[in-house]
This record gives C-alpha cells, sequence and structure tokens, in this order.
C-alpha cells in the first residue's frame, strides 16, 4: 500500500478558460455532478485497496466532505513545488518508512479506484524514482473523443500525459533543485528543450524517439532513474481544464450515477 497526495491548490485567474466557472475559487471545490470536484477524486482513493492514507494539500477540512482515509490537511502554499514539498514533509511525518508516494491532481474527478489500484500494482513491480503515467491518443478518444487533448506523437506512440504519478518519497526533499526546473518547464518549450536537452529535442520533432528512450534519456540528465506507464485508462488523464472538458466529465460522472441506481 502507498500513501497519496491530492494537489489542490490551483485557483483559475482571470482570462483563464474555466475561470467563468470557478469565479476566483480552488478549482477542486468547483461543483461537478452533484459534489466538489475533489470529493470524486477522495472517493476514489477510498476505494482503493492500494492508497493507505491521504493528504490534501491546498483545503482545509470543512471546505468539504473528508473520508476516512484524509489523515492531514495542509493549507496552500506560494507555488505547486511548495505545496509538493509540504504534502510529502508530511507523508514522511505520518509514515517514515513511506518509500514511493502517489501524487494525484483533484481536477481528474473521473478516475476510480480499480484505476488507482492499477496503478499501484504495475509501478511496484520496479524500484525506480519517478513512474510518469501516459495514456494513448486512441484510448483517450474512444472513450473521449471530443476532450481535444494535446498529444506528443512519438515513433512508437502517441500519447498524452496522465495526473496520477508515484515517486519516489524522499524525491521532494532530495533533489528541489530538479523538481523547480520541471516545474518551470511545465509551459515553457524553451525551458523544456533547456531540461532535456536540444538533442533529444530536435528527435521529439523529427519522432525519432521511442517512449522508453524519452523517457531513459531525460531520467540520465537529471540523475534519476524513472519508467513511463501507459495507462489504460482514459480517466486518469481527462484533468479539467476547460468548460468543454467540465461538460464531459461531468456528463461521464451522471452516466455513472444512473448506471449504478440501475444496477
Amino acid at each position: 500500500m502507498l500513501p497519496a497526495i491530492v494537489m489542490a491548490g490551483g485557483i483559475p485567474q482571470e482570462g483563464e478558460p474555466l475561470y467563468p466557472l470557478s469565479q476566483g475559487k480552488q478549482k477542486a471545490l468547483l461543483p461537478i455532478a452533484g459534489k466538489p470536484m475533489i470529493e470524486w477524486v477522495l472517493e476514489a482513493l477510498e476505494e482503493a485497496s492500494k492508497i493507505s492514507h491521504v493528504v490534501v494539500v491546498g483545503l482545509s477540512p470543512d471546505e468539504i466532505y473528508p473520508t476516512s482515509k484524509v489523515v492531514a490537511w495542509i493549507p496552500n502554499q506560494e507555488d505547486m513545488l511548495a505545496n509538493i514539498l509540504e504534502g510529502m514533509n508530511k507523508v514522511m511525518e505520518i509514515e517514515p518508512i513511506a518509500h514511493h508516494v502517489v501524487l494525484v491532481s483533484s481536477d481528474i474527478p473521473a478516475i476510480q479506484g480499480e484505476m488507482v489500484d492499477w496503478l499501484v500494482e504495475t509501478t511496484m513491480q520496479t524500484d525506480e524514482d519517478v513512474y510518469y503515467t501516459v495514456i494513448e491518443r486512441h484510448v483517450m478518444e474512444a472513450k473521449y473523443p471530443l476532450s481535444r487533448r494535446s498529444y506528443t506523437r512519438l515513433k512508437d506512440i502517441e500519447v498524452c500525459g496522465g495526473d496520477m504519478n508515484v515517486i519516489r518519497a524522499k524525491m521532494a526533499t532530495q533533489n528541489q533543485e530538479m523538481w523547480k526546473k520541471i516545474i518551470a518547464a511545465r509551459k515553457n518549450v524553451f525551458k523544456q528543450a533547456a531540461l532535456i536537452g536540444l538533442d533529444t529535442l530536435l528527435l521529439l520533432l523529427v519522432r525519432q524517439i521511442t517512449l522508453d528512450q524519452a523517457v531513459q534519456t531525460v531520467a540520465s540528465r537529471m540523475k534519476i532513474s524513472g519508467r513511463a506507464i501507459v495507462c489504460p485508462y482514459a480517466e486518469v488523464g481527462m484533468d479539467i481544464d476547460k468548460p468543454h472538458q467540465f461538460q464531459i466529465v461531468e456528463a461521464d460522472l451522471l452516466q455513472r450515477m444512473r448506471s449504478r441506481q440501475i444496477a
């Protein structure tokens, strides 16, 4: 079993796609299919047999209905890195022998317990520093054909990133400079090039590198071990960044609720 950290500190700013829905409030609290978005995520972690306990970063317990696995609430810090570090420190305080931690975004409300269990079981087959989930394009578009996600086309596969990943527990506290670089590069192609190397970027652009080669190259440059996890569940990559994605996921959740009522 692994502990999990739910990242719930994101606040859409004026001018961003979700601002008309969130109106300056945290995305995690956005009501979807009858309850705050994060509650769907917490319920999935509650259902998962492979999750021992949960730390929520970015909210207080009086803002949502908690589940029994939530053992700590951490206020929103100044940035994503600080949120990760605070969450990891709390995990290590609660469970000093924890070896890996599941990092979960609060904006993937369609995930279910079986998907969380699959990820934990799959990642723990090896002992890497970082496990990064990806979803193949045909898997995502089969489940959510109108999601309009961004994909990376490699030599052997076309994928988008997932929002539930696993890292070694000590990574966040021992490699702060690395995390700063990763977070700074998330949406900046020039910073990404500096991080992974221009030679690797060129291979990516001409699609002459496989997924495993890309992961190993980046991991080597950053002096860590890593593994890409090709996830069969589109829900893990269906984060809500735009209104049309909100509508798609809400329809999916409502249909799931109707199906359970019928059953």
